[in-house]
């Protein structure tokens, strides 16, 4: 019995390798395609209309598409935002849309929207602080969203008015074709220095930034 035992246990601790192996060979696989993208089509990484937080001539680069609905893009941005603080001289910061939850779309073009008044990043900052209250990924409130916005000054009627232009449209629709060429499936999603991520965590943001601003050093 002793022995059946003991046969079973390395059996399932065989098959629990086999499965851990496996999906980290999947992973690794939808990595390489990923990053095979991005070096075919690096220039789907930044785009003029981009917004930009940080030195315009930083040697590296954070690429982040992210959603306003989304509640890890909410936690990572004072996690980046420490890391601008850490190197104010090196890191720069780009931000690209992957509106990939219900009604993140209408708040996307409401941010670019606010580009107009100058407010873009203090909107982002309100409308992050507030989505708790408005993104429900089943029925989001996008009222609230506009109501935080509203709060920094903005002038929201102005705002939702220009968010309707079809510059604003051709914005959002680029980002979502290059979020599909470079094979974006989840935010946030980065890029450093055009590299991806080895795994997805603060720490391993952390490093590859660290990394990338010592070789700058060089």
């Amino acid at each position: 019995m002793k022995s059946k035992k003991i046969t079973v246990s390395v059996l399932l601790i065989v098959v629990l390798a086999f499965f851990a192996f496996g999906m980290y060979s999947y992973q690794q696989r939808i990595k390489n395609s990923q990053m095979d993208k991005v070096n075919q089509a690096e220039g789907r990484l930044v785009r003029m209309h981009s917004a930009v937080l940080g030195p315009v001539s930083a040697p590296v680069t954070i690429v982040e598409y992210f959603d306003p609905a989304c509640e890890t893009c909410r936690e990572f941005y004072p996690i980046v935002k420490d890391l601008m603080s850490k190197y104010p001289n090196d890191v720069r910061l780009i931000l690209r849309y992957a509106p990939f939850h219900a009604g993140s779309d209408k708040v996307v073009k409401l941010l670019e929207a606010s580009k107009l008044q100058g407010k873009y990043w203090q909107v982002l900052e309100a409308v992050l602080a507030a989505q708790p209250a408005w993104a429900s990924h089943g029925q989001p409130n996008i009222d609230l969203a506009y109501q935080a916005a509203s709060q920094t000054g903005l002038d929201i009627t102005k705002a939702l008015a220009d968010a309707q232009s079809p510059a604003i449209e051709a914005v959002l629709k680029q980002d979502v074709e290059d979020l599909t060429a470079l094979e974006v499936t989840k935010t946030p999603t980065f890029f450093v220095n055009g590299k991806g991520l080895p795994s997805f965590g603060p720490q391993q943001l952390a490093a590859l930034v660290a990394e990338e601003v010592a070789k700058s050093k060089k």
